[in-house]
């Protein structure tokens, strides 16, 4: 096949298709001499913050030297942008030659789906390449999760809260349950801040793993200095003059839990100096979430699409944009919770434009409509057809001193950022912060 015939084969493997489970995975990776036993990982899951946490991870051991693969989802552009090593996104060629060997070497009864197949060629490039660390972040949920199938040498888990309960539960210990399947025995696991009853679902499953377990604010933590700068305070390790290239006050955490992660790789031999932690810490980027572009009026695209991440976005648009107007650019999937979500965004709007995703999954705008006029009577709501046409129509209904919002979904900031792009070669580059 040509790389366009590979590329376009693995596309129509249908990225909405969820199965979960692990046995086809190590089938499939068993089939290949286990790639993923070439190096060790740090392995996060999580509902929020474990994206940021993965970018914040992978820029330190960068930093220092190291060869570092990073695996995330979903993407915002392009499927490339899941599999990097060392910032770089795989190569359509690269990408299309790994899709061919592992099409002649695992057989179509193991029906891979689209996740599972990218998270094999992921872990199968990672090894041709010779990294030396592995950062992987979980599709969804942990325990039945794909990348729980790698070689993890620490674990973490980001704050847990309600996202896709239709697959993890509906209750928050069930959803903490499927995350904390990533911890394995005598494997130590990072701990963000989590609601109690979470928490205890995670440590009884480290005390039944033999794992120990390394909790935000009790064993580690990052503590504010003068001049927005942070010391962060670790189980052996203390280093000062940390600024989180990541702005929020929701990525302290995230850069904390990230700093706990590689202060234990190092009883792996994975040492960090504190100079090289704070270079990757200030350098860390992560497009599409709370992601600034010039211009007047200011547009931001966050990635918040559940509850907690609308919650806080809120807190952050409080702290970098105090007192500003918010006009919201607003989509989301019909299996999301939107109306938790937009009961926390509307009061901090004064204009809202409603837009369909680009996916299957979509929600159209028509079935909520009404509901957001009815809990914001005194502001201005439109519908668009798509959402370029939606950020054009904030734009220009927005005063200067306003701030233009896109959130609801990561495919609806992945179009909003592609209208965009086009101007940063005109301009100055995108001031970047996830979420």
């Amino acid at each position: 096949m040509t790389v366009e015939e590979s590329l376009k084969w693995f596309e129509g493997l249908q990225p909405s298709t969820i199965r979960l489970g692990l046995d086809r995975v190590r089938e499939a990776l068993q089939l290949i001499k286990n790639p993923q036993t070439h190096y060790p990982a740090v392995h996060v899951a999580g509902t929020n913050g474990k994206g940021s946490t993965c970018a914040f991870a992978a820029a330190c051991l960068r930093a220092q030297g190291y060869r570092v693969g990073l695996y995330t989802s979903p993407h915002l552009h392009r499927v490339n942008e899941r599999i990097q090593i060392n910032g770089e996104p795989i190569r359509d060629g690269a990408l299309a030659e790994g899709v061919e060997r592992l099409r002649a070497a695992i057989p179509p009864s193991l029906d891979l789906t689209y996740f599972e197949f990218g998270t094999v060629l992921a872990l199968q490039h990672f090894a041709e390449e010779r990294v030396d660390v592995a950062v992987l972040e979980t599709g969804m949920g942990g325990r039945l999760d794909a990348t729980t199938a790698a070689r993890a040498e620490v674990t973490a888990i980001t704050p847990v809260s309600f996202d896709h309960q239709e697959y993890l539960g509906f209750t928050l210990p069930a959803i903490a349950f499927e995350k904390a399947g990533i911890i394995r025995p005598n494997v130590p696991v990072v701990v963000g801040r989590q609601e109690p009853e979470a928490f205890e679902v995670i440590e009884k499953a480290a005390q039944n793993a033999g794992a120990r377990i390394f909790r935000l604010g009790r064993d580690f933590d990052f503590e504010p200095e003068a001049g927005a700068k942070y010391t962060y305070r670790g189980m052996r390790t203390r280093v000062t003059g940390l600024y989180p290239g990541l702005r929020g006050p929701h990525q302290v955490q995230n850069a904390a839990v990230a700093l706990a992660c590689l202060e234990l790789l190092e009883d792996r031999g994975l040492e960090i100096s504190r100079e090289n932690a704070r270079a990757g810490l200030a350098g860390t980027e992560w497009p599409g979430r709370l992601e600034e572009f010039p211009g007047s009026p200011r547009v931001v695209l966050d990635g918040a699409h559940n509850p907690q991440g609308a919650d806080t976005l809120v807190k952050a648009l409080d702290a970098v944009y105090p007192g500003r107007p918010v006009h919201l650019v607003f989509g989301v999937l019909a299996d999301k919770d939107w109306r938790p979500m937009l009961k926390t965004l509307l009061p901090k709007c004064a204009a809202v434009y409603l837009t369909p995703v680009r996916s299957p999954r979509t929600l159209e705008p028509s079935a909520y409509v009404d509901e957001v006029r009815r809990l914001l009577p005194f502001a201005p709501v439109q519908v668009a057809a798509s959402a370029p046409e939606a950020l054009a129509a904030a734009r220009k209904g927005a005063p200067d001193d306003a701030v233009v919002v896109g959130c609801g979904s990561l495919f609806l900031v992945g179009q909003l950022r592609a209208s965009l792009l086009p101007e940063l070669t005109r301009s100055a580059s995108p001031l970047t912060c996830s979420s």
